[in-house]
């Protein structure tokens, strides 16, 4: 895959977005409600699935090595084998499924919430996932802790995303779409 420098340059600019936004968390017992989810969805809805995955891949990389960009300052890749570590994977997905329903489709109000909807609830499966796996939980208690208190909250925060993501990404000259 060839990168322009622009995309580097866009996608270290915005995985710097990712982990500001990250640090704003809300802490719900081991596992936080963070902007992490809202940033990933709205950093791919402006740079789509190319840039903006590879920007999610940059913000993860600077936390395995340990910088703490994590949510809540967290660092180091212990913080990929806790109770987040499903969740901080997830990502990855859900910002290459995101970018790739906006580009197959339209990008407007309507597919942009839409494909943060289903990026949400892809991290959302993922971190249940992780949580049934390595805390060997079963799992309705994997779902009932990693997906059910998330549910409206991903959601809102996937609205806000799709909804901004438009908005500016109509307004900033560097975008390679058509915003509707």
């Amino acid at each position: 895959m060839k990168l322009s420098s622009r995309e580097i340059v866009l996608a270290g600019l915005f995985a710097a977005v990712i982990s500001v936004l990250a640090q704003f968390t809300i802490p719900l017992g081991p596992i936080p409600l963070t902007l992490q989810t809202f940033a990933v969805g709205f950093v791919v809805t402006i740079l789509g699935k190319k840039t903006g995955t590879i920007a999610v891949a940059i913000y993860l990389l600077m936390g395995m090595i340990g910088l703490p960009v994590l949510a809540g300052g967290a660092a180091g890749i212990a913080s990929f084998f806790g109770p987040t570590g499903g969740f901080l994977v997830g990502f990855i997905f859900q910002a290459y499924f995101t970018g790739w329903i906006l580009e197959k489709s339209q990008f407007n109000y309507f597919w942009s919430i839409l494909a943060n909807v289903i990026g949400a609830f892809i991290t959302l499966i993922f971190g249940s996932l992780w949580l049934k796996f390595s805390g060997n939980l079963p799992w309705d208690t994997a779902f009932s802790a990693g997906m059910i208190p998330f549910i409206l909250p991903g959601v809102i925060k996937a609205f806000a995303a799709g909804y901004l993501g438009i908005l500016l990404g109509r307004r900033l000259p560097f975008t390679n779409y058509v915003y509707r």
